[in-house]
């Protein structure tokens, strides 16, 4: 038997806001972001800027931190995201003996999540401390007895990228199949996509589904701006992710947790949840090309796309609105609009596209499922919002970008694209919910 994937609960921490209406307010307005860097000293790197989650407390959202005092920033960011979705699904995660008639065998997480900072202070301070200047080399011994001495076992753990789907099972009481993946920016929609086969097939009732990410430390920026891969305007961090415009160079790196309820609608209408949307489509491939960059022919996003329309059985004729990848790096977006047209033909013309990353940043890990986010806020108000930043149109990027403006327009069908380094594209589709 084939079931239906309907979403009931959806939570999400970001730059712009820790829930879902300061986000969406955020990225109606054009609200950015993206300021000077505060996590550590970034004066002398490339790229001083970022987009970082401000003045977050996880005590906000739970009751009790007690099992997560040693998680990491981006599991604190899917903790406090999963807690405003579960409320929302009526899913309880407040008591030992949980009210709410879940199996809780039959409840599963599915994570994109993204490796954890090291302990950057302990971890260099080893380095440092152990090198032999007068024979240019490590005095590995001198190194093992200090970060003996010195690392924390809970802080090292804390790095795995299992470990929030581990925190999330523990504070859900999800007993169920508890995954992990880390295929880079488009971690969290594989996540989601595969997590709504599980669901289709039978394998669970609900999901807890999303991601989570923070690279904003010293060893992920220097190694984004090694590969060029991070906007370098300095002089106006606001306006630096400029996705689809002639000037974009590069994306502003974010960080963020966002987790949506996924459940059979047969789960759904047993405990009366409230249902936001339905998931039809999910579509994966691999570019099998270069490691950071995509195939010229766009062949790997695009028979992601069209794996994801065969897999909702409709056609580009019925999708709304689609929701970028976007990350406003020359090669990302010039690709990924190939990829829109070999798949959507003429009507790649009539559809609107836009990137909120634009405003967020590019939460990685995370980035997949706060755009679903996104698509399913379109499909509820009937608003599309807009790529911000975008004053200086690319002549050889021609689609309806969205330029700015949040646009009015009915939306039931809309498709949301991750690209992620390793040449992985997961494109999920989400429909308005019709009984």
């Amino acid at each position: 038997m084939s079931h239906r994937i309907v979403i009931t609960g959806m939570g999400m921490v970001t730059p712009v806001g820790h829930d879902v209406e300061s986000v969406w307010k955020a990225l109606l307005s054009g609200q950015s972001g993206s300021a000077l860097t505060t996590a550590f000293d970034a004066s002398t790197f490339p790229t001083k800027f970022s987009a970082e989650v401000k003045n977050y407390n996880l005590r906000d959202h739970i009751s009790s931190c007690q099992d997560h005092c040693e998680a990491l920033k981006g599991t604190s960011f899917v903790l406090g995201a999963a807690a405003q979705a579960c409320r929302q699904a009526g899913i309880d995660t407040e008591t030992d003996s949980p009210c709410d008639n879940i199996d809780r065998a039959r409840l599963g997480v599915y994570l994109g999540a993204g490796e954890g900072s090291v302990d950057n202070d302990t971890f260099f301070e080893s380095i440092e401390k152990s090198w032999d200047n007068e024979n240019g080399q490590m005095d590995w011994p001198k190194w093992t007895a200090y970060s003996n001495e010195n690392m924390r076992a809970y802080r090292e753990l804390e790095q795995e990228p299992s470990m929030p789907s581990a925190h999330l099972a523990i504070f859900a009481g999800a007993r169920g199949v508890v995954r992990s993946c880390l295929t880079a920016c488009a971690a969290s929609t594989q996540a989601i996509g595969e997590a709504a086969m599980l669901i289709r097939r039978g394998d669970a009732d609900i999901m807890l589904a999303g991601g989570c990410h923070s690279m904003i430390h010293p060893l992920g920026v220097t190694g984004f701006n090694l590969l060029t891969a991070l906007s370098r305007r300095n002089d106006s961090p606001e306006t630096a992710s400029r996705p689809f415009t002639a000037t974009r160079d590069g994306f502003v790196l974010g960080e963020g947790g966002a987790v949506l309820v996924l459940e059979s609608l047969e789960s759904a209408k047993r405990r009366n949840a409230a249902i936001l949307a339905e998931i039809t489509g999910f579509g994966s491939s691999c570019d099998a090309f270069r490691v950071t960059d995509m195939h010229e022919d766009a062949r790997g996003g695009t028979a992601a796309i069209i794996a994801a329309l065969k897999d909702a059985g409709i056609t580009n004729q019925d999708v709304d609105y689609i929701n970028a990848h976007g990350t406003s790096t020359k090669e990302n977006d010039s690709i990924e609009t190939k990829a829109i047209k070999n798949a959507f033909g003429e009507n790649a013309y009539k559809t609107p596209v836009s990137s909120v990353k634009s405003t967020l940043g590019h939460l990685i890990g995370a980035a997949g499922a706060s755009e679903l986010i996104t698509c399913i806020k379109a499909i509820e108000t009937g608003i599309i919002p807009p790529t911000a930043n975008y004053n200086d149109p690319d002549p050889e990027l021609d689609l309806d970008y969205v330029p700015n403006e949040p646009r009015k327009q009915a939306v039931v069908v809309a498709v949301n694209e991750s690209f992620g380094f390793g040449g992985q594209n997961d494109v999920v589709i989400v429909q308005k919910y019709q009984e």
